[in-house]
């Protein structure tokens, strides 16, 4: 079977990988809109960032439904959930472990990042983007 390049960073290859349709809870439609349209600081940050195929032509979804869930970017041609970690995730820690797994399970990878890092250290958190498709897609 060959390999698709989807992109390359610093000049690596960045393959797609080819991720089954992943179950999609139409309840939460009307919630995932509403969340496109809230205004957490570091999502909002990270966006710019990655919007409009503006992080080397890679396409991100921003509050994308995943079965019961709704992560907060999605890369569909690799299968890579990007989660911002901040105050809305505290004291949530066995429900966000219950998600991780179910993500998992569909084979998806998962890039955590704390709010505090998107906001304080956002060029670093970039690199780290960059080195972690390189290290899991080329």
């Amino acid at each position: 079977m060959e390999r698709k390049i989807l992109t390359h960073i610093h000049g690596i290859e960045i393959f797609r990988r080819k991720i089954d349709t992943l179950p999609k809870n139409k309840e939460l439609l009307q919630r995932s809109r509403s969340l496109r349209k809230g205004y957490i600081l570091s999502e909002v940050i990270f966006w710019k960032q990655v919007r409009n195929k503006e992080f080397h032509r890679i396409d991100f979804d921003r509050q994308r439904i995943i079965g019961n869930y709704i992560v907060d970017f999605y890369v569909k041609s690799i299968g890579l959930v990007i989660e911002i970690y901040g105050l809305s995730h505290e004291d949530k820690e066995e429900y966000d472990e219950k998600r991780e797994e179910f993500l998992k399970s569909l084979e998806l990878k998962i890039f955590k990042i704390s709010d505090f890092r998107v906001k304080n250290d956002l060029r670093n958190v970039m690199k780290e983007l960059e080195d972690y498709i390189i290290s899991h897609f080329s």
